[in-house]
């Protein structure tokens, strides 16, 4: 009987040794199919989100609207989960990296910045390729008789999401008197960046390419963004952000008659005055419809 068992528990403990040689021989590369949990829970809600709908809109039920044109900067406080982490990590990208990688796997869309209408689709070869500029530097080097001869190296530098520190952003406000209610709503977004000429010099803040946000409203609410306040456990997606404006920006434009921006007619602290004044004749226009 001791040999029975004896000869059993040999043989389960040969199995394993020989699944575990098994697979060690299928996976050379020691990547861990499972890999442990980071963390004191699974997380797994954010890939069960999907965004909540837009109301639906009448247009006999819109009777007031106005367009806007906003800039965000990821340098302020309240817009750094925008800009950070720097390198991926706990399911963490910055948003540069996020539409990018959207661009690259087809999930996303692209416009052109010939016009903010959503017209003309572009690719992310075509971005790339448009965004990548020649870089030449000069090393030192040592030749066969011990002199310091100086040479040229040219090679091309590609978009850095580093550089992406501004987004445009396209709105509209409206009333809808089905539900009483004045409203805005995100229609696009732009990367933007600074460019510089050959001297050094700023150039001024260029859109790279815009995407229609309803388009990437699904894909966006995949992916998570730092909650500032409860870290992992606000379980915050960059759809939520737009969706509840969680953001800081200013107004560069509202639509007219001669499509100008604040900066073209207004500049310094007139510029930061205008841009209040609009934001303050929308919040005026709502005021005053509710008095009797």
């Amino acid at each position: 009987m001791k040999t029975k068992a004896f000869l059993v528990f040999s043989l389960l403990i040969f199995g394993v040794v020989l699944t575990s040689s098994s697979q060690v021989f299928n996976n050379p590369s020691g990547v861990i199919d499972s890999p442990t949990r980071d963390g004191v829970y699974d997380r797994t809600t954010i890939s069960q989100v999907d965004p909540i709908p837009y109301v639906y809109l009448r247009e006999a039920d819109i009777v007031w609207t106005r367009r806007i044109w906003r800039i965000l900067d990821m340098r302020e406080k309240m817009n750094q989960p925008f800009y950070y982490p720097r390198d991926a990590k706990n399911g963490w990208k910055r948003f540069a990296e996020v539409v990018l990688d959207g661009l690259s796997k087809g999930d996303i869309q692209a416009y052109s910045t010939n016009d903010d209408q959503f017209s003309l689709p572009v690719t992310y070869e075509q971005i790339m390729k448009e965004n990548t500029k020649t870089v030449t530097k000069r090393f030192t080097k040592v030749d066969q008789d011990g002199n310091q001869v100086e040479y040229d190296t040219t090679f091309p530098q590609l978009l850095n999401n580093d550089d992406v520190k501004w987004l445009r952003i396209k709105e509209d406000y409206y009333f809808d008197r089905q539900r009483s209610q004045m409203d805005v709503r995100i229609l696009g977004l732009a990367l933007v960046i600074e460019k510089f000429a050959e001297d050094g010099s700023s150039q001024g803040l260029v859109p790279l390419f815009w995407i229609y946000l309803p388009e990437c409203r699904k894909y966006f609410a995949k992916n998570e963004i730092f909650n500032l306040k409860n870290g992992a456990a606000g379980r915050m997606t960059y759809d939520d952000v737009f969706t509840k404006r969680m953001f800081s920006s200013y107004i560069m434009k509202e639509e007219n008659v001669y499509d100008r921006k604040i900066d073209e007619y207004a500049v310094g602290k007139d510029a930061l005055m205008e841009a209040e004044n609009i934001k303050n004749r929308i919040a005026d226009y709502e005021m005053t419809l509710w008095e009797y």
